[in-house]
This record gives structure tokens, C-alpha cells and sequence, in this order.
């Protein structure tokens, strides 16, 4: 597939990440000519996500090599959230990075980390009141399949990261290369943030 840009992302990896969260972006990210994906956890070993497969990763959080980085959200979030060190890890990844984005309550994670500050940003729908209890001047969003703030992205829950990342790929790539990725995968595309079927 064509491109304008190149790209390598940091996927960050953790017990208990929500599958198609890391799966979906995966699948698109992974379409686009120069560019690369590498998957992290906190020591470089195997972690699980909630639905029970576990992934190989290729590093450490300390190993991050990636301009953009990704965070997904699931279960794990919930302890993360309140984990010091974690947050920590988060920091220093983030500090690297030129792009920040997170699919469903990843972005509680951004947020407890202090990433979001002065942004407009979303979260997963049934766990709203929860991720938006952190970070004090955010501007969260219920009503947006995801929301991209200059140089942050966030997503509503598990599926509509697919979709953020679609709608990256047309932001970097145009709307062509877009359509060609989502052609390849059979996805609906939908680059419209605005269209969430579940803000209802």
C-alpha cells in the first residue's frame, strides 16, 4: 500500500489488555507500507489478555523504539491506573513520543498519568464514569466513536479503535490509502467521528 509518512508504534502490552483493542489497530496499522508495529510489556516477557491468549512481545516498556504510542485498554486498567510505577513507565514512553493514542479505558490510563491535560478526549461508553475520574482538565467526550486532538488520539471501546485507526491512516495517508486498508480487511470504513451508534 502506498504511503506518505513513515511510522513505528509502540504497542503497550500488559495482564489483562482487552484483545481486539490491540487486535483491531494491529490488523490496520500493519497494512501501511513504511511503517512497523512492536508490542511491549512492562519485562519483555509474555503477558495475557483478558480473553485468555497470550502474546509474545518484542521488549520492555524501557525498550520503547516507537514515535506513536498505543495504548489499549481491558481489565488490567483497573489496578494500572493506581500503579505508581506503571504510571511511571508510562511517563517516560510517552516523553519519547510524537503521537499519543489509546483505544477504550486506555486513555483512563493517559489521564491518571497526566497525559491529557488540556485535551478533549473519550473513553469506553460503560466505563465512562470511571476512566473520566482522572486528570483534572480534560474534556471528555461521551458522544464520539473517538476523538483526535492534535497530537492525542482516543477511542470509545474495544471496536472503535479499529476504526481510530482507519481514520489515522487517512489523517497520515489520505483517505485512498485508507479505503485500500479497509477494502483489504473487509471493514466498513467510517472516518466520521461524530457517527458513534452508541452514544445513545
Amino acid at each position: 500500500m502506498s504511503h506518505r509518512s513513515s511510522r513505528r508504534f509502540s504497542i503497550v502490552l500488559f495482564e489483562e489488555f482487552e484483545l481486539l483493542d490491540v487486535a483491531g489497530p494491529l490488523e490496520i496499522l500493519s497494512k501501511v507500507e513504511g511503517w512497523d508495529t512492536e508490542l511491549l510489556s512492562p519485562d519483555g516477557r509474555p503477558v495475557g489478555a483478558s480473553q485468555g491468549v497470550r502474546f509474545e512481545v518484542d521488549g520492555s516498556y524501557a525498550q520503547k523504539s516507537g514515535d506513536v504510542l498505543l495504548i489499549p485498554g481491558g481489565l488490567g486498567t483497573r489496578t494500572l491506573a493506581h500503579d505508581e510505577e506503571f504510571l511511571r513507565s508510562l511517563t517516560s514512553m510517552a516523553n519519547g513520543a510524537s503521537v499519543l493514542m489509546s483505544v477504550c479505558t486506555g486513555s483512563a490510563l493517559l489521564a491518571a498519568a497526566g497525559l491529557l491535560e488540556g485535551y478533549a478526549a473519550t473513553s469506553n461508553k460503560r466505563a465512562f464514569a470511571w476512566a473520566t475520574g482522572f486528570g483534572c482538565d480534560i474534556d471528555w467526550r461521551k458522544s464520539a466513536r473517538w476523538v483526535h486532538d492534535r497530537d492525542r488520539w482516543t477511542s470509545s471501546g474495544v471496536s472503535a479503535g479499529t476504526d481510530m485507526a482507519a481514520a489515522f491512516v487517512a489523517a497520515e495517508c489520505g483517505v485512498d490509502v485508507a479505503r485500500e486498508v479497509a477494502s483489504a480487511i473487509e471493514l466498513r470504513l467510517n472516518l466520521d467521528a461524530d457517527e458513534d451508534p452508541f452514544a445513545v
